[in-house]
């Protein structure tokens, strides 16, 4: 059966790939649907690099529909000036429709794929399809996107990791400190997911609501360190900024956020029936002498879920030092936070970006200045664009972004666990129902993305190659053994093909990924087919 799809899914990206016999039509939709780390905004992200998108703050994602006002690209002089719709209206009340999308994966030797919300692409066939609405009504507005899939997750070889019952599947490393499974269960995965939902307010500079949408928070692309789109959004409350406060040399840009986490049928957390309580702070500021600058600060906070609810201590968690509690060695909860730039040059077409996060406390202040990576794991992102214009129109994006998430023994001896894991309650890890909530090679790993992107009128092409270190099993230090499996590691091939025709956009992507020492055994293939069809209602 996965045969037969697999011949179906290359024969359909072969024809996606042919030339346009047509001429592409006017307005396709797309301004409600600008989620976080989707095509429009990925695409939005590269005219702000060539000055075609006024600048703004790109690091607290995702966007409002009012903020989108601010971000509609000038008049013509783009690829897709005239695919989608990008005036802004300014009528009182307006609706749109989230075309209709369905996605489907193919995985041939094992689960494959990331930063794809809350889908999980196991081995075998797995189909997503998402649908909805957006209307707006003066300073309130209201998305409703929803997203169901189906995984096949045919089975495939497991790493052992000595636990039993359901904790078989769990990780094969740390089944014990990480909701993160190899596999979810024996039998076919599905599930409906509110998607990228959200009900806001925007008056008087300021902005509230709830939402089940993902978040970027900080610059990267592809591997932000707090929260990006490799799982699922998670229900939250959010208060904060509409857009930029000008504070006439500085504008500061900000929101608090308070969500509730779910776990996987495979996590070993039993308290408050796996539930844990999030509350987060993200910040950006601009400079007015500096144009194209941004810096920010991010800080995210897990506990379990209070008995009864979280409290106004439990809310202001994110704004109050958590030194004390670590002194008397009460602090019951898990915190990351980060520091990030973001520097555009509009005339140039170039960014540059980067990002440094740190998991848990020391133990006090000398320790600290002593042996920095006690207890907190650490990672380190950095990236860089730049964009070339070429007549047709035709943008041309050549991107690098790597990260650092390492696993040691720092000098005194003391092991430490690696990013995204706490050594205590609650014991989930930075996940949410299985998958990581910020960068997939954030656990221990590491991971390089290089990337050509090419707009044109008909559409996009992308060749992308990675290289993920997934794990790390090397103990040489302690054994003075040198062991030749000791790195997980994939190398990647990927060619991408947005085509446009008629009111269908069509993706196509075709993966090849080679992993030395798979689970620290043999090496392994798997290809990795995506085909994707959004359908223009207008």
């Amino acid at each position: 059966m996965s045969q037969r799809v697999a011949r179906s899914v290359l024969f359909l990206t072969i024809l996606a790939a042919a030339p346009a016999g047509a001429q592409t039509p006017r307005s396709v939709g797309g301004r409600s649907e600008v989620f976080a780390g989707s095509e429009l905004e990925s695409y939005l992200r590269v005219l702000q690099t060539i000055g075609a998108v006024p600048l703004y703050p790109w690091s607290i994602r995702n966007f409002s529909l009012a903020e989108l006002d601010a971000l509609s690209p000038f008049q013509g002089g783009h690829p897709w000036s005239d695919r989608y719709d990008w005036v802004v209206n300014r009528a009182r009340w307006t609706f749109d429709v989230v075309q209709p999308t369905l996605v489907s994966r193919f995985n041939s030797t094992f689960p494959y794929g990331w930063n794809d919300g809350p889908v999980w692409a196991g081995r075998g066939v797995t189909t997503a399809v998402q649908a909805g609405f957006a209307v707006r009504y003066r300073p309130l507005s209201l998305t409703v996107a929803p997203l169901a899939f189906r995984s096949e997750n045919d089975r495939f070889a497991l790493l052992p990791n000595g636990a039993g019952g359901q904790l078989i599947y769990a990780d094969g490393v740390y089944p014990q400190e990480i909701d993160l499974p190899q596999r979810f269960g024996d039998r076919p995965y599905e599930r409906l997911d509110p998607g990228q939902s959200t009900l806001r307010l925007d008056s008087w500079g300021m902005a509230v609501g709830v939402s089940t949408a993902n978040q970027f928070w900080g610059p990267a692309i592809d591997f932000p360190f707090i929260l990006g789109n490799n799982a699922a959004g998670f229900p939250h409350a959010f208060l904060g900024t509409a857009h930029p406060i000008d504070l006439w040399g500085l504008r500061l840009h900000g929101r608090l956020v308070w969500g509730q986490l779910e776990q996987s049928a495979f996590s070993p957390e039993t308290a408050a029936a796996g539930r844990r309580f999030m509350a987060g702070l993200v910040g950006v500021a601009t400079l007015r002498w500096v144009p194209g600058l941004e810096l920010g600060l991010s800080r995210f906070v897990h506990s379990v879920w209070p008995p009864g609810g979280p409290t106004l201590d439990d809310l202001l968690r994110p704004l109050r030092s958590r030194y004390h509690a670590n002194q008397l060695k009460v602090a019951n909860d898990n915190q990351l936070a980060s520091a990030f730039f973001r520097w555009v040059f509009p005339r140039r077409g170039v960014e540059a970006y980067g990002e440094y996060g740190r998991e848990d406390y020391n133990q006090n202040f000398r320790d600290l200045l002593e042996e920095p990576d006690h207890i907190g794991g650490y990672s380190y992102m950095v990236g860089f664009r730049k964009v070339w214009s070429r007549p047709g129109p035709r943008l041309i994006s050549m991107r690098i972004e790597l990260e650092h998430a390492p696993a040691a023994v720092v000098p005194l001896g003391r092991e430490r666990p690696p990013v995204y894991i706490h050594a205590g309650e609650p014991a989930q890890g930075h996940t949410v129902r299985g998958q990581l909530l910020g960068s997939v090679a954030g656990l221990g790993g590491a991971a390089t993305v290089v990337a050509l992107d090419v707009y044109h009128a008909g559409g996009r092409w992308t060749v992308q190659m990675t290289r993920m270190l997934r794990q790390d099993a090397g103990d040489f230090p302690k054994s003075g053994q040198v062991n030749p499996r000791a790195r997980d590691l994939q190398h990647t091939l990927a060619l991408e093909r947005l085509a446009f025709r008629g009111r269908y956009d069509l993706l196509t992507r075709a993966e090849a990924v080679y992993e030395l020492n798979r689970d620290f055994r043999r090496d392994a293939f798997n290809l990795n087919l995506i085909v994707g069809v959004r359908a223009s209602l207008r």
